[in-house]
């Protein structure tokens, strides 16, 4: 509601959308933005399960959601998912993103928007204890890409759907299984 009401005060009420108008936005568009999302999202699974699979601090990070989380059923796990990809995204990219590029215009404006919302996205995603700080480091640089990725689409479907994919398979994942962080000696 934040985000749709700041969104409406600056003139812009459609936050879903880059610019102020939906002429020209197809239902195929609509679709590839879904696709794209969902498809960067589940290479960005892949990377996490990639880095859990090499690293300690991933599979630290890993258990310490864990235990952070408690027991999650599905219903929790798609809610949680959804209301944060949908109300992160409509903040941050949404309403504060296009603020800041309209505050400064041109190429400074888009710089400064993709950067300072990915900065305070990272702010809201600070864990309690340094074991998170791979996490918020990861947070800011997705920032980033969803800001690149909703000046990409123009909409902001893309950027939902990777965050609702990333975070609906890696909650999953947490949930259903710790992570061994010794490794036996051979």
């Amino acid at each position: 509601m934040l985000a749709i009401t700041w969104g409406a005060l600056r003139g812009h009420p459609n936050i879903l959308l880059l610019t102020r108008s939906a002429v020209g936005l197809r239902m195929g568009h609509l679709l590839s933005s879904v696709a794209l999302g969902g498809s960067l999202g589940l290479l960005l699974v892949l990377l996490t399960r990639y880095l859990q699979e090499r690293f300690c601090w991933a599979k630290t990070l890993h258990n310490e959601f864990r235990h952070v989380l408690g027991p999650l059923n599905r219903r929790d796990i798609l809610v949680v998912a959804a209301a944060s990809a949908i109300g992160e995204e409509c903040l941050f990219r949404g309403a504060l993103m296009l603020h800041l590029w309209q505050a400064i215009p041109g190429p400074a404006g888009l710089l400064v928007g993709v950067l300072g919302s990915a900065l305070l996205f990272s702010l809201l995603h600070i864990g309690p204890g340094s074991q998170f700080v791979p996490w918020t480091v990861s947070a800011l640089l997705m920032g980033v890409v969803l800001g690149g990725l909703f000046v990409l689409t123009g909409d902001l479907l893309a950027p939902i759907a990777v965050h609702f994919t990333v975070n609906l398979l890696n909650l999953s994942d947490i949930v259903r299984r710790e992570l061994p962080t010794q490794t036996a000696l051979a």
